[in-house]
């Protein structure tokens, strides 16, 4: 499967509707990609994280 990005305006009504109509022909997925911000809270809920690095703990960080 190959992958196609498009970039348009969202807030463009009929650009809107004729996406809405090539996806519902069921031939396209579309695929959410994350954020690292939601990656991280991902990691959080399943127990990945098991240290906070700030300046104070972090290998070579300035004591404030």
């Amino acid at each position: 499967m190959e992958t196609i990005t498009l970039k348009y305006d969202a807030s463009n009504h009929l650009i809107q509707k004729t996406l809405d109509y090539i996806l519902s022909i069921g031939f396209l997925e579309v695929k959410q990609r994350k954020t690292g911000l939601q990656e991280a809270f991902e990691d959080i809920e399943n127990g990945n994280i098991t240290r906070i690095y700030t300046p104070k703990n972090w290998k070579g960080g300035k004591e404030t």
